[in-house]
């Protein structure tokens, strides 16, 4: 398909367009489109619903510019969010990501709920069982606040731990000797943007997946900071990534405490910071049931089957209708929280 859109005001091209066209180049980045700016026009040419939204983006733009002076560097995101967000409907919780015709919808309140802590908190932690959508749901919303402009960088964390076996040396450089740790937040974002533009921030350091124990000495400001698998952290190793926390940044943890791959007499970091943090100001924690898990059917009887004594279910049911906590647990936000819809391709997407 080809479209023309008229410039309104072809004498503030450069204003429109952004210094070197940059607003022309991200929009053909975001869309996937040709465009190709004339004296007193552009020519958009693609599939049919990329030109439309194209088309949208820069009249919005175009009204912008009328006023104000020039059109900002987010300008480009935040028109093509409002216009996706609109093309929702009836879904106005839902999370948008740079892959065409993806919007990730929250359909639970529980799920709304983990949604809204990312949203409005600075440190969230996620516990629960292996897949519930911990990892995914956070990642889509990193992606969703850089997309916006609301964020500048998304930094993908993990502990390089095996899985009770040692898997001796490995050859290659770093980056080939941390991606099997790091593969399943490869994975998350494969289905939120396409590879071009994955390699394209990651080359950029916009997008940076490090291993747990690179993070000392990091200062990480504007940033969304996800620590996936915290489970396999030490109480030390947690406490230094913490404390990476930059200015106007947001750090979500996730893990499975009942899948500790630490020595057998170390405590989990996850499970001491949950501990300290319960109690503090600005601090969300929220913890999934085995009822969540959204893998094959059989994953949730097999959960049970491993848990201590097989409680799972009883402990579970009990504590629902006597919703209290001991000192050693953390708190819960909600009792319903985070079925996620399953994916052919993910074990922990929605």
């Amino acid at each position: 398909m080809e479209l023309t859109v008229t410039l309104r005001q072809p004498h503030r091209r450069a204003e429109l367009f952004g210094p070197g066209d940059k607003h022309l180049r991200e929009l053909r980045s975001l869309l996937n489109v040709k465009i190709q700016a004339r004296t007193n026009t552009v020519r958009i040419l693609g599939d049919p619903p990329d030109v439309a939204r194209a088309a949208s983006v820069l009249e919005r733009m175009q009204d912008t510019l009328q006023s104000q002076p020039y059109v900002d560097e987010n300008a480009v995101r935040i028109a093509l969010a409002e216009i996706e967000e609109r093309e929702g409907g009836s879904r106005p919780e839902a999370i948008s990501v740079f892959a065409r015709d993806n919007l990730i919808c929250p359909k639970t309140d529980g799920q709304r709920d983990y949604v809204h802590a990312m949203l409005n908190t600075d440190l969230v932690f996620c516990l629960g069982p292996a897949g519930t959508g911990k990892t995914y749901l956070a990642v889509a919303v990193a992606v969703h606040l850089l997309k916006l402009g609301r964020t500048k960088r998304i930094a993908l964390v993990r502990p390089a731990v095996e899985a009770g076996e040692r898997l001796g040396f490995l050859p290659g450089d770093l980056q080939q000797k941390v991606n099997p740790y790091l593969r399943p937040l490869f994975d998350a974002m494969h289905d939120m943007m396409t590879y071009d533009q994955l390699k394209r921030f990651m080359v950029n350091d916009i997008i940076e997946v490090i291993p747990l124990a690179y993070m000392r000495g990091r200062t990480l400001n504007n940033a969304i900071i996800i620590l996936d698998e915290a489970q396999n952290a030490t109480p030390s190793q947690m406490l230094m990534f913490l404390t990476r926390l930059g200015q106007n940044s947001k750090m979500i943890v996730t893990g499975d405490d009942s899948q500790v791959d630490l020595e057998p007499n170390q405590e989990s970091g996850l499970t001491d910071a949950t501990r300290r943090l319960a109690r503090c100001d600005g601090v969300r924690i929220l913890r999934l049931r085995d009822r969540d898990i959204v893998r094959h059917r059989l994953v949730q009887d097999i959960v049970a089957a491993y848990a201590p004594d097989n409680t799972t279910g009883q402990l579970m049911r009990t504590s629902e209708k006597n919703p209290t906590t001991s000192p050693d647990q953390p708190r819960t936000a909600t009792d319903s929280e985070l079925p996620v819809k399953p994916s052919a391709s993910s074990d922990d997407r929605v």
